[in-house]
């Protein structure tokens, strides 16, 4: 059962808003943390005999990367055309609300985790409910990170949840501070630039299944700052593999273009869905002092105001751009050193194309990179679910985590085999001797 649902990353609906206006020794297989590097081989013969792959991708995709010969073959449908909806996906504007307003908002039960952070605060882990009895605890699992303001009540998150759990992965929304009903309980939210809520929350989900292999979706800003994560951790990274999907990259490119045009209407949506959040939890911040701008947090036209009035004054930041230029995970591309798959859209309005750091992505062998030449921001209406059901980018998205998985699941068997032949052979030696 799916009901409409209209929202673009946030809490807030945005037609709300724009009316306001198994572990072996560790000598045999990488134990996690892990190297790409290690597992190339595997990924690569496994690719090779998946069905319907290609080497080649559709000239209407734009396909880069250091990781390509790896990891196209396993990307069945990239040899196909894109084909945006008719006239819907034809302008970007279009294609970004509609998305927002009309895309089918499938039901989910869920069984929610308040995770208390080490300064504090909390996050909410929304787990699919009964997940916990139904899979294996060695079933693989994806934490998906919704964008600015968003959370498990959004539609893109929602679709790539089903799409996971129908082939047996366990699935969870991370909703960031304040965020999907989230508790706020100190005067600080989250950011582009805070990585401690991400690692507690990669670190206690890899607790609860020490057997399973970890993944990550994120977009527009959860990409940004999955992707930043995944930097920062770089050899030492405990997931298995990462997707971002319309990610801003450098916000300082993404800054300029959100003032411009029709973005302003985007612009004001999500100031107004962060100064809704803000007001319900306004009493945190009361008599806060420093360089806090309370007033121009609570009453912000621009994401820009909100940041400048709080988000930069609680990280530590010395202004606006300050703090954009060093939370941009454009930088953080170089130091990647797990599987890591990034889609944008050419046309995005949001996270512009001249923003993405293709030439560290050619660079980085961990790296690829698809760029669609229609989709928006977080709209993709194309494929063959479209216009309501799920982006084009959901099949490409599960193609590639099926891919790594089985990788993973190729290595531990053949590291298995490897371990048998080892024990066999020095047995023999001790009859001998």
């Amino acid at each position: 059962m799916v009901r409409a649902y209209a929202s673009f990353g946030c809490a807030t609906p945005l037609s709300t808003s724009l009316r306001h206006l198994s572990h072996l020794s560790s000598t045999l297989i990488p134990s996690k943390p892990h190297h790409f590097s290690a597992l190339r081989a595997t990924a690569t013969i496994a690719a090779a005999k998946m069905p319907g792959s290609s080497s080649k991708s559709h000239p209407s995709l734009e396909v880069i990367g250091g990781a390509v010969d790896t990891f196209l073959p396993a990307l069945k449908t990239l040899h196909l055309p894109y084909v945006p909806y008719p006239f819907i996906g034809w302008n970007c504007h279009v294609e970004t609300i509609f998305a927002a307003f009309f895309r089918a908002l499938p039901d989910v039960r869920f069984r929610r985790e308040c995770l208390r952070t080490r300064d504090d605060g909390a996050v909410a882990l929304d787990w699919v409910s009964g997940d916990d009895r139904n899979l294996p605890s060695n079933s693989p699992v994806l934490i998906l990170l919704p964008g600015l303001t968003g959370g498990s009540e959004d539609t893109y998150v929602r679709h790539m949840l089903l799409r996971a759990r129908s082939k047996g992965w366990r699935v969870v929304v991370f909703n960031s501070r304040g965020c999907g009903n989230s508790p706020v309980t100190t005067a600080q939210f989250y950011s582009a630039s805070f990585l401690g809520d991400i690692s507690e929350v990669v670190a206690h989900v890899g607790n609860c299944y020490p057997s399973a292999n970890l993944y990550a979706v994120g977009w527009s800003l959860g990409a940004n700052i999955l992707v930043r994560y995944v930097g920062q951790e770089s050899f030492s990274c405990p997931l298995a593999g990462a997707i971002s999907l319309c990610n801003p990259f450098n916000l300082i490119i993404a800054d300029e273009d959100f003032r411009k045009g029709f973005n302003i209407v985007y612009d004001k949506a999500l100031a107004n869905a962060l100064c809704k959040i803000f007001r319900r939890h306004a009493l945190l911040f009361e008599d806060i002092g420093g360089e806090f701008n309370i007033p121009l947090a609570a009453n912000a036209k621009s994401v820009r105001e909100f940041d400048d009035g709080l988000t930069r004054v609680s990280f530590g930041f010395k202004s606006v751009d300050d703090y954009y230029s060093n939370s941009s995970s454009s930088d953080s591309i170089k130091n990647v050193s797990i599987p890591l798959l990034c889609i944008q859209a050419e046309n995005d309005p949001i996270a512009p194309s001249r923003g993405i750091p293709r030439e560290d992505i050619q660079k980085n062998p961990n790296c690829m990179l698809i760029v669609t030449p229609k989709g928006g921001h977080l709209g993709w209406v194309a494929g063959g679910e479209a216009p309501l059901g799920a982006p084009w980018t959901d099949p490409i998205v599960m193609d590639f985590l099926e891919h790594l998985e089985q990788a993973r699941v190729s290595s531990v068997v053949m590291a298995s085999t490897s371990l048998e032949d080892v024990n066999i052979t020095g047995s023999l030696h001790q009859v001998e001797v």
